[in-house]
């Protein structure tokens, strides 16, 4: 099984608690798991991926085992931890914005 960890508004979406479980059939990727996501839980459609192009939006990040998967590309294996399910894999909406205060 797969472990994937959303982010509370993503789990407020889907209905679920903060870690939610997949069965991933073939090599374990983020498509993979992504597509499985998404069969899962219709509703998150759209919300990690662009509906047409199916790409990753700006404004999410995938983290598993301490490092930023989020450029990696889709169809890269995950790392083994996450295959075996030792490990989630998450998705995490990045921060932006902001504005430094000028100094006077």
């Amino acid at each position: 099984m797969i472990r994937v960890v959303l982010p509370h508004h993503l789990r407020n979406l889907a209905g679920v608690d903060k870690e939610v479980q997949l069965q991933v059939d073939g090599p374990v990727t983020q498509r993979a798991v992504l597509d499985a996501l998404e069969a899962a839980y219709p509703m998150l459609r759209g919300t990690i991926r662009d509906h047409a192009t199916r790409r990753r939006r700006p404004f999410v990040r995938f983290f598993a085992c301490g490092e930023d998967l989020s450029h990696e590309p889709p169809d890269a294996p995950l790392p083994e931890a996450v295959a075996t399910g030792a490990e989630p894999f998450l998705v995490v909406g990045a921060m932006a914005g902001g504005r430094m205060a000028m100094e006077k």
